[in-house]
C-alpha cells in the first residue's frame, strides 16, 4: 500500500485490535494483520480509530503515554520505558535509548500527542526508530515525520508494512530515494553509527524478527521475538529457581499460543550466541529480567524444546561459552 498525500496523518485509520495505521481512509476489512493467524479478530469485530479521534478531549477513556527512566535502572536514565495508559490496542512498551550518537526508539505504540512530542523533544528527540516486528509496527510513520528521522525495518517482514512512506523507502544497501523507511537486509544493522546499538534478526515469530543488543550496556530488548514470562521476573531469593524453571518462552503466536518449532528456537539462540548481556527486556511493563540472562534464554530454549517431546535435538549441545 501506499501513502495518499493529501490525507493529514492524523486522519489516517488505526486499528483498534492491533494498532496498525493504514495508507488510505477506507482500510481493508478485516485488518490483513488481525486476520493472519499469529493475531485474532476480536469477538466484537473489526473496528477502526484515528489518531485524531483518540487525541480529542471527548475520547473515553482520555489515554495518556508515560515516558520514564527505567525503574530497575538504579541512577543510569540511559534507558527509558514509553507506554500507553489505559492499556490501547496490543499494549507494547516502547524504549527510548539516550547514546552520545542520538537517541533510538525500540519498537512503536500508535498513540502519540503534543505532551509525548515535548517530553521526548527535551530529552534530545529521536535520531533513528527499529521496529522488532509487524505487531509493533503501529504508527510508525507518524513518528519518523514528526521527529524526521528513519525508522528500520526487516526487509522479510516488508509484505506487512500497511503504510508506505511517500517518497520510495530504500532497502539498507540498495540505494532508494531517501525515504523514511529503511527495510535492512542482512543479520545485523548498527542503528546509528558507533553507538554500539545492534538490531540483530532472529527470525521465529516472523521471517524478520529482531531483537536489540546494546552491546556497550549488556543489555539486549527482547520484544517478544523472546517471550518473557511469570518465572523468569520472580524473586527467587538466595536459593534461585529451581532447576527445569523457565524464565523464556518462544513462540510463533503467543495470542493463540502457537509454540514455534525447535528449529527456529534454535535459530535464535544461534543468532544471538555471539552477544553479551545481562539485563534483558521484553515487550510488556514489568518484563525485566536481570541477572545472568544469556544463560537463562539457553536454559529455557533447551526446556522448551525438551518439553516439545525433542530429547535428542542439536540446541542441547549449545553451550553459553
Amino acid at each position: 500500500m501506499t501513502s495518499d498525500k493529501d490525507i493529514d496523518p492524523l486522519d489516517l485509520p488505526i486499528c483498534t485490535t492491533c494498532g496498525t495505521q493504514f495508507s488510505t481512509p477506507t482500510p481493508p476489512t478485516p485488518c490483513p494483520i488481525c486476520d493472519d493467524p499469529r493475531q485474532y479478530l476480536p469477538p466484537s469485530g473489526q473496528d477502526y480509530t484515528t489518531l485524531r479521534a483518540l487525541r480529542a478531549p471527548t475520547h473515553e477513556p482520555p489515554l495518556k503515554n508515560i515516558l520514564a527512566p527505567l525503574s530497575n535502572n538504579n541512577t543510569n536514565t540511559k534507558i527509558y520505558t514509553l507506554h500507553t495508559t489505559p492499556k490501547h490496542c496490543i499494549g507494547q512498551r516502547a524504549f527510548l535509548l539516550l547514546t552520545p550518537h542520538g537517541n533510538i526508539l525500540w519498537d512503536c505504540i500508535p498513540y502519540l500527542d503534543d505532551d509525548t512530542i515535548t517530553q521526548i523533544k527535551a530529552l534530545g528527540g529521536i535520531s533513528a526508530i527499529i521496529i522488532s516486528h509487524p505487531h509493533y509496527y503501529a504508527t510508525h510513520l507518524v513518528w519518523a515525520e514528526v521527529f524526521n528521522c528513519p525508522v528500520y525495518l526487516s526487509v522479510e517482514d516488508r509484505e506487512w508494512v500497511m503504510r508506505l512512506s511517500p517518497q520510495d523507502s530504500s532497502v539498507q544497501g540498495g540505494g532508494g530515494s531517501g525515504g523514511k523507511q529503511i527495510f535492512w537486509e542482512g543479520k545485523e544493522v548498527e542503528v546509528l553509527p558507533g553507538s554500539g546499538v545492534i538490531g540483530v534478526k532472529t527470525g521465529g515469530h516472523f521471517p524478520g524478527s529482531s531483537v536489540l543488543w546494546w552491546k556497550d550496556e549488556g543489555v539486549m530488548f527482547l520484544a517478544d521475538t523472546i517471550g518473557t514470562i511469570p518465572s523468569g521476573v520472580g524473586d527467587y531469593g538466595s536459593r534461585g529457581r529451581r532447576e527445569g524453571t523457565a524464565s523464556y518462552t518462544f513462540m510463533w503466536s503467543y495470542p493463540n499460543m502457537i509454540p514455534l518449532p525447535p528449529d527456529e528456537v534454535h535459530g535464535i539462540w544461534k543468532a544471538i550466541k555471539h552477544t553479551e548481556f545481562d539485563r534483558a527486556y521484553g515487550a510488556f511493563m514489568g518484563m525485566d529480567t536481570v541477572g545472568n540472562c544469556k544463560k537463562r534464554v539457553l536454559d529455557s530454549a533447551k526446556i522448551f524444546v525438551r518439553a516439545m517431546g525433542y530429547l535428542d535435538h542439536a540446541i542441547h549441545e549449545e553451550d553459553c561459552a
